[in-house]
């Protein structure tokens, strides 16, 4: 299933430049925020840890101290630029240094967790199978064109009874900045984002058991018209195939301010509707082998 024709080598460009992400760094830590408060509902002991999508690496620190008895926590995203910006990516450079040093000198190492980075595509993650316990990815699945081919690669690299926790855009988003653009040109200027429907069918599509959907809609209110363009492009931008090759004229630039003023509320603010999808399953021990063969269990009382 594919969301939208997304030019995955495009938005690792829109993400490579941390100016133009900053402006909208205060709403990716408020559904953080909440992320995490729907994660200290569940209770699960974690020892191998993937952020997907990490970016710069903001949630890694919260992950480390909801986890502390954590063996590992990895930070995995598509753009390398962002992945150097970490403040865990020159630790990394010195923990590799650090442990060729023991391994030549048969020194021991540390037993706290390790934070490490990798630069790839988390459809296709360089990893063992059945190994990470929690999966979380904050606003990083609606970037990839085929959602349904991600989640089951967070399946095979969950182990059992594993959690994965994510956050996407929903397709109420900028719904207010479609309509203006619909009045202005053709071509589409956000992402189709998937529905909560769709995402808790592929999640079951994929293997997972019980998926657990919610939606939350922020509203934000601008002043300034110019500034909620600004903030949208902040949030990566657009990286359809589809999209306008062009830059918009000053006419039609000018229509679009035009068109975004008249949605001025009773207040006086133009509203940037934010629609988020919150999603969260387990991984299954499974009942049955690869041969079709029912397993059973017995679990005897302990002595």
């Amino acid at each position: 299933m594919q969301s939208a024709p997304i030019h995955l080598p495009l938005v690792r460009r829109l993400f490579a430049r941390p100016s133009r992400l900053q402006e909208a760094e205060f709403l990716r830590r408020e559904i953080a925020d909440r992320m995490a408060e729907k994660l200290d509902l569940i209770k699960i002991d974690a020892k191998h840890i993937v952020d997907a999508g990490c970016g710069e690496g903001s949630d890694l620190p919260r992950l480390m101290t909801r986890f502390p008895q954590a063996k590992s926590i990895m930070g995995m995203d598509a753009s390398w630029q962002a992945l150097m910006r970490s403040e865990f990516f020159d630790a990394q450079i010195k923990s590799s240094q650090n442990s060729l040093f023991q391994r030549l000198f048969h020194l021991k190492s540390s037993n706290s967790a390790s934070v490490n980075l990798l630069c790839g595509d988390f459809a296709a993650m360089p990893l063992a199978p059945n190994n990470v316990d929690v999966l979380w990815s904050n606003l990083a699945l609606h970037w990839h064109p085929q959602p349904d081919q991600v989640l089951r690669e967070w399946f095979r690299v969950l182990a059992r009874n594993g959690i994965v926790m994510f956050s996407s855009f929903g397709p109420d988003t900028f719904i207010e900045l479609k309509q203006a653009f619909s009045r202005v040109d053709a071509f589409p200027h956000t992402l189709p984002f998937v529905d909560m429907h769709d995402f808790g069918d592929m999640l079951v599509a994929a293997g997972f058991a019980t998926p657990v959907m919610d939606v939350e809609r922020i509203t934000l209110r601008y002043q300034d018209a110019r500034q909620l363009l600004k903030d949208v492009r902040a949030l990566g931008g657009n990286p359809l195939a589809t999209r306008r090759q062009a830059l918009l004229g000053k006419t039609a630039f000018a229509r679009l301010l035009s068109e975004l003023e008249q949605m001025r509320g009773s207040d006086g603010r133009i509203p940037l509707t934010i629609e988020v999808i919150f999603g969260h399953a387990f991984k299954p021990v499974p009942t049955k082998l690869a041969s079709g063969e029912s397993i059973i269990r017995f679990d005897f009382p302990k002595k």
